[in-house]
């Protein structure tokens, strides 16, 4: 597996396994976020167990389990352009974070897609 694959898989791993956290935990942030974009408090959980399964599959791609790893990008990619998406639709053109972890797990489908 080459560097740039690995270094993908770790950063986004790390970024997404991060921010899942912080759902679970409800940070401050998020929930500034989750309140300026609609989102009940009552979904935080379920978002954050889905961006931690998310990143825990991108870690088994890693692993060798290449196929559940690009799938696991894949649903990732889907989760944030729904979060993209739902950004919009509450016109908060605050895309920054939505957008990077969108490229970065774009990034890991194809690195790990071509494996």
């Amino acid at each position: 597996m080459g560097t740039l694959r690995i270094g993908l898989c770790l950063l986004t791993a790390a970024a997404v396994g991060f921010v899942a956290v912080a759902d679970l935990v409800r940070a401050r942030f998020v929930l500034a976020n989750a309140a300026a974009v609609g989102v009940p408090e009552r979904w935080l959980v379920p978002l954050g167990v889905t961006k931690g399964l998310g990143a825990v599959g991108v870690l088994a791609g890693l692993a060798g389990a290449t196929t559940l790893g690009a799938l696991a990008a894949g649903g990732l990619v889907a989760f944030f352009v729904g979060a993209v998406a739902t950004h919009l639709r509450a016109r908060d053109l605050a895309l920054q974070f939505p957008l990077a972890y969108l490229a970065l797990s774009a990034a890991t489908l194809a690195a790990l897609a071509t494996a």
